[in-house]
């Protein structure tokens, strides 16, 4: 983004997806594809941005949903291949994501038992599975780890009914958070120790997410040879990967504005975002955002502590050091904030959504789109 004057920038707080970042992101996907024969499909819970439908669509085979609104988006935008799943589906939503899914994903042999028949009868053509816990995870954070004791998600080997089997066409895990791909082998010998004997008959088997496949020190040599293997194994099925934040992955930054500074024992810079309200992972992982141009506290001269503008205490971001003195109206540019972030914005405290807006690979800045009061109140009753 070297040609944005970001100081120019009047949509603040402003999240801006560079379009060619993630087309690099989709390629590298892509040559899994290619080279491995499986396909990978988009998890919408990490990255939503459906104003770039069109050219996900280019290389990926389709989405995978949590849900009938998410389905719902899937269908419309992309319109290619959808899997839904939901840890347990309603009543009045089933028969509608029954038509609009290639997939249903039960996470119980009891949801699967409740609607089995009805989906085959409003969709004969859908493909039905089972998502199964191979009770192995080594996911570092036990907010995100679906294997942890005592876990909703999926069924474990001592609650499988053999009697679905000959109704199944797939097998779906998640066990993966941000991982490589030796986190997959151990998922993978975990789940073919404990359901091995029921995989060759399927269509397919669904790895879940959380493999991160485009960052940097990921092998992905490695996890397209561990693809092929299984598939080897396995009468060659048809294998699944369905990451989100690998898409979103080093696409982008926050963009936002210090609107005061403070001083309570130290200098406390009051910017138009939140962390609570637009970078909730920053709080729930926790991690620290990296930002352009700074560094950690009392590393340059001049360090901060930045907050966001809600009434919540410990709304804050992190002390952070520059080089120069900020002054109100600078610009503080937070890096790869693309994913997991506007999918799991709130108004809290009524708080201004940031703005979307893509930085085209012809070198513009397009805002996508702004919010407002509107969307603020609808939200509310």
């Amino acid at each position: 983004m070297a040609g944005i004057d970001f100081s120019q920038l009047s949509h603040t707080p402003c999240y801006i997806c560079e379009e060619a970042l993630l087309e690099k992101n989709l390629q590298l996907l892509n040559r899994v594809q290619k080279e491995s024969g499986a396909k990978v499909i988009l998890a919408l819970k990490g990255f939503a941005m459906w104003s770039t439908f069109d050219l996900v669509g280019k290389y990926l085979q389709g989405c995978t949903a949590s849900g009938l609104h998410e389905a719902k988006l899937a269908r419309e935008k992309m319109n290619k291949e959808v899997h839904t799943y939901s840890p347990a589906f309603k009543e009045d939503e089933i028969d509608e994501i029954a038509r609009i899914s290639d997939d249903i994903v039960f996470n119980s042999p009891a949801q699967f038992h409740r609607y089995y028949e009805r989906v085959k009868a409003i969709n004969p053509s859908i493909s039905v599975s089972l998502r199964v816990n191979p009770e192995y995870s080594s996911s570092p954070v036990d907010l995100y780890n679906p294997c942890g004791l005592y876990s909703r998600l999926g069924t474990t080997i001592a609650n499988f009914d053999e009697s679905l089997v000959c109704k199944l066409d797939g097998l779906n895990f998640h066990a993966l958070c941000e991982q490589n791909v030796d986190a997959l082998e151990g998922v993978l010998e975990a789940f073919e120790a404990k359901f091995g004997p029921y995989i060759d008959g399927l269509k397919y088997v669904n790895f879940g997410g959380g493999h991160h496949i485009t960052r940097i020190d990921y092998d992905v040599d490695r996890l397209i040879s561990v693809i092929k293997a299984f598939k080897k194994r396995h009468n060659n099925i048809m294998v699944y990967l369905e990451p989100g934040e690998a898409v979103g992955w080093q696409t982008g930054p926050l963009v936002a504005s210090v609107l005061d500074i403070v001083h309570n024992g130290m200098d406390i810079a009051i910017l138009d975002t939140s962390a609570e309200a637009h970078m909730p992972d920053t709080l729930a992982m926790p991690y620290r955002a990296a930002i352009r141009d700074a560094g950690e506290s009392g590393e340059k001269a001049y360090t901060y502590r930045l907050g966001g503008n809600t009434c919540l205490a410990g709304d804050i971001m992190g002390d952070y050091s520059f080089d120069t003195p900020l002054t109100i109206g600078d610009k503080i540019i937070f890096e790869d904030q693309i994913h997991y972030t506007f999918v799991k914005n709130t108004t809290f405290n009524g708080v201004k959504l940031p703005s979307i807006a893509l930085w085209t690979k012809e070198g513009e800045v397009k805002i996508i789109h702004e919010f407002g009061y509107e969307d603020y109140k609808n939200r509310l009753s």
